[in-house]
């Protein structure tokens, strides 16, 4: 576990990416934005993996009006916690009725940025995640020593730009890596 005073340690605003032998049925081959990491767990959001429902489907079941939205981006399974919520993912500090920011980017669950999204006055860029990712205080720490994960700092093009099937891939990339060279690891 980081002591208290190591900030500095912590990965809000990072991007996890799933090692190979992470292979738990929600977080294989995943990518987790960050949103809060610090002494007491860390919370995040699965940005990878696209889901059946549409925008319009989403608006529908939450009986908000709106336009064509056959061009915005894909809902994803954003983790296993409170997977019937929606949380949006925006790049602003913007105050939504219900938002957790950190210093760059912020988490609201609230219908009122859904109403906005659905009247084009939303976040420039969003990404709409069903559930979310929790680690209770030294969890992800272990799983990092376990080599269970990558990390990557976070980026708008990354996150938001990039369509979700291919942002596992995007991330390997910039760390040069290549998955199928990467072994199952282990402790000496």
């Amino acid at each position: 576990m980081l002591p208290r005073n190591t900030v500095q340690s912590y990965l809000s605003h990072h991007v996890l990416i799933a090692m190979p032998q992470l292979t738990d049925a929600y977080f294989a081959q995943s990518v987790v934005y960050l949103l809060r990491h610090d002494a007491d767990g860390a919370m995040g959001v699965i940005i990878n993996k696209p889901v059946a429902m549409t925008l319009a489907q989403l608006f529908e079941s939450a009986d908000i009006p709106h336009g064509d939205v056959s061009a915005e981006p894909e809902l994803v399974f954003g983790g296993p916690v409170m997977r019937e919520r929606g949380f949006v993912l925006h790049d602003t500090q913007a105050h939504w009725a219900s938002t957790l920011n950190n210093e760059h980017w912020g988490v609201t669950t609230s219908k009122d940025i859904l109403s906005a999204i659905a009247q084009a006055n939303g976040p420039a860029h969003y990404q709409i995640c069903l559930g979310y990712a929790g680690w209770e205080a030294g969890q992800l720490e272990q799983e990092l020593a376990e080599n269970a994960w990558l990390v990557v700092p976070a980026d708008t093009d990354l996150v938001f730009a990039t369509p979700p099937y291919e942002r596992y891939q995007t991330a390997l990339d910039r760390l040069g890596i290549d998955v199928t060279q990467l072994g199952a690891g282990g402790h000496a």
